[in-house]
């Protein structure tokens, strides 16, 4: 399968933020071996769903559990793939302000009620009551990196590797650290610039990680963008901080500090983003 050029911000949780039956499925899952690496994931995750969806894309895939795995020496985390209902909330978003013949073509009516149902019941309730808080663990952004999710790290987090057959970028990092800084961020944008998309968009990266356990582990993974990027470019990436820049900036006051970074970063991925454009 090739690589697929999308970015993935993902979460993964102890086991103790699972219910019992869950935490019994992980150990069970990580004792036989069937963990996934996030360099295969992908390809996995899109096979899975295309051949779950059927012909004519009459049916919502039903696909087995399937995770990421971060072991520790103490602690095991877990970073669960919940396709199902990614699917569903993807093939709803899919219809939203478009007309219902293209809706129709693009997403059939009985695939559109399948999801419906499937997304009413994930924040049924009753659900809540038996499992807990509905949590979506793993973000997709294809052909780029949104911006926001450099705000949750640090330049001394990053993970790059650049060996032939085996090259990555990753940035992990505390879940305590990513709100931390997601707080401040917010803080400072409120003052600055107001309620900006850019504002919204981190307020949006904040209350998502307040889902979550607090001995998660976030992480931010280049995915498929390595394969469009040289291992020069890859070692002199610092994205984040050039974020936080930007931010120091603003909060000083100093308008062109803040806004030279910004165009620097703006530039830098809006030249990965034009890529999807080239034949």
């Amino acid at each position: 399968m090739p690589s697929l050029f999308a970015s993935y911000l993902r979460v993964y949780e102890p086991l103790t933020a699972f219910d019992r039956d869950r935490q019994s499925y992980w150990r069970r899952y990580v004792e036989q071996g069937r963990a996934v690496a996030p360099v295969e994931g992908p390809g996995r995750q899109r096979t899975s769903v295309i051949e779950a969806l059927g012909a004519g894309w009459t049916r919502l895939p039903d696909p087995p559990d399937e995770a990421y795995v971060l072991e520790t020496d103490d602690t095991l985390l877990v970073c669960p793939w919940n396709l199902r209902i990614r699917v569903a909330e993807a093939a709803l978003s899919a219809r939203d302000g478009v007309p219902p013949v293209l809706a129709d073509a693009f997403v059939p009516p009985v695939l559109a009620g399948q999801a419906k149902a499937v997304v009413e019941d994930w924040r049924s309730g009753a659900r809540v009551l038996e499992h807990g808080v509905p949590r979506v663990h793993e973000q997709v952004a294809t052909w780029g990196v949104p911006l926001r999710w450099f705000v949750l790290f640090e330049p001394a987090e990053r993970d790059l590797v650049t060996r032939p057959g085996r090259r990555a970028l990753r940035y992990r990092t505390e879940i305590s650290k990513a709100r931390r800084r997601s707080s401040r961020a917010l803080s400072v944008l409120r003052k600055s610039v107001g309620e900006a998309p850019i504002t919204e968009a981190v307020e949006e990266a904040a209350r998502w990680l307040e889902e979550f356990h607090p001995r998660s582990v976030v992480e931010l993974d280049y995915g498929g963008l390595v394969e469009l990027l040289s291992d020069e470019t890859l070692a002199a990436d610092d994205s984040p901080e050039l974020v936080a820049t930007g931010l120091a900036g603003l909060s000083r006051g100093e308008a062109e500090e803040a806004s030279a970074a910004y165009d620097k970063l703006v530039a830098r991925w809006r030249a990965v983003q034009l890529l999807e454009r080239c034949n």
